[in-house]
């Protein structure tokens, strides 16, 4: 079922997904009025039953398909393994339902688009987590290049750097079939999703891309070091991805997403506009909330660099849900079947082909 914007019936939610991301939902749901956290699913019984209690949510249970079968709830909050985003996603709209899915939106192009198409043939919305462009810094960048603009972007640098970030070395994170791929498919959406927004929204038209994993199969480069290599040792996907995008108005991307390196870099996250008449740098170094701006130009001849003063207050993870919560309860959902988040899964999904058949692949 689904309230119509002017229905005073509250918006129903089943979370699946118990871990960081499905909690962090959670508590934004919580948070707006009008909507209510009314069933969560999960295979840890005591990470459910913990959240039960603190939520005063009656109904758990231990598989996603008690949820989607209800037919009570307008909306599921998908945060499991990447490799079931599609199968819940898909069989959610089918039912009726609004979806909210973690990033990526699927671990293939494929995937991605059955799920755009279930969201567009039964009209409900499909939104993904991408809460890194609301951040304020990101959001004033936005704002700048619309109002002022550096001219022509023609290069852009865009970076996610770890020293020791693999969330774990035997975990689903490091498995090809569950994650569908390692430091790229983990961090690279944000990034990718942060540059485009900032760009405009060019499409991608050809990469070429390389791949490495040697520092997780070393046992280097855990988020914790007391964990390194524990359990089966096995790992299976990417510590390191570097790519050149080629886009269709000419301009290119060169990008470089890792987990982990023995470098000076540690939490890094970078995007570096290079325009004709002037260039952009955001450049956030550990969630740093402040100077994390530069900007370039001339001035009667001479180089100029300006430092906008913005603090990021946080919070962006419950901004992306408000914002997904007023589009469901707007009634209008053109535009908002995961069209945009269907080009990012297609870029990293090309990667990925390009650095397996070493050579550069179209989009």
């Amino acid at each position: 079922m689904t309230s119509s914007p002017l229905s005073p019936a509250p918006l129903r939610v089943g979370i699946v997904g118990t871990g960081y991301a499905g909690t962090t939902a959670g508590e934004a749901y919580r948070a707006i009025p009008g909507v209510e956290v009314v069933a969560v699913a999960g295979k840890e019984a005591d990470r459910l039953a913990a959240l039960a209690a603190a939520w005063d949510v009656a109904d758990v249970y231990p598989d996603w398909e008690a949820i989607v079968a209800r037919d009570d709830i307008d909306i599921v909050s998908v945060a499991t393994p990447n490799a079931l985003h599609d199968v819940i996603s898909i069989a959610a709209l089918r039912s009726g339902k609004h979806v909210f899915c973690e990033k990526p939106l699927a671990i293939t192009s494929e995937a991605a688009r059955a799920m755009v198409a279930a969201a567009t043939e039964n009209d409900r919305v499909l939104e993904v987590a991408f809460n890194h462009r609301r951040r304020a810094d990101v959001q004033w960048a936005h704002r700048y290049l619309e109002e002022t603009g550096v001219g022509r972007i023609y290069h852009a640098r865009a970076s996610w750097k770890r020293r020791s970030g693999i969330p774990g070395l035997t975990s689903w994170f490091t498995s090809r079939d569950l994650a569908g791929g390692g430091a790229l498919i983990d961090l690279g959406p944000h990034v990718i999703d942060s540059l485009l927004y900032l760009m405009g929204e060019p499409r991608v038209v050809a990469v070429s891309a390389v791949a490495h994993g040697e520092l997780g199969r070393a046992g280097y480069g855990a988020m914790d070091n007391r964990e390194q290599m524990a359990g089966s040792g096995r790992f299976e996907v990417e510590d390191l991805v570097s790519a050149l995008l080629r886009l269709e108005n000419g301009a290119s991307v060169a990008l470089e997403i890792s987990w982990a390196g023995h470098t000076a870099d540690d939490e890094d996250i970078s995007i570096e506009l290079l325009g004709v008449d002037g260039g952009l740098r955001l450049f956030v170094p550990r969630y740093k909330p402040q100077d994390t701006l530069w900007v370039y130009r001339q001035d009667a001849g001479a180089p100029v660099t300006m430092r906008p003063a913005v603090t990021v207050p946080g919070g962006e993870h419950g901004l992306v849900i408000t914002e997904f919560i007023d589009v469901v309860r707007s009634g209008d959902w053109t535009g908002h079947h995961g069209e945009f988040a269907l080009h990012r899964t297609e870029i990293i999904d090309a990667c990925y082909r390009s650095a397996a058949e070493g050579k550069e692949v179209t989009l």
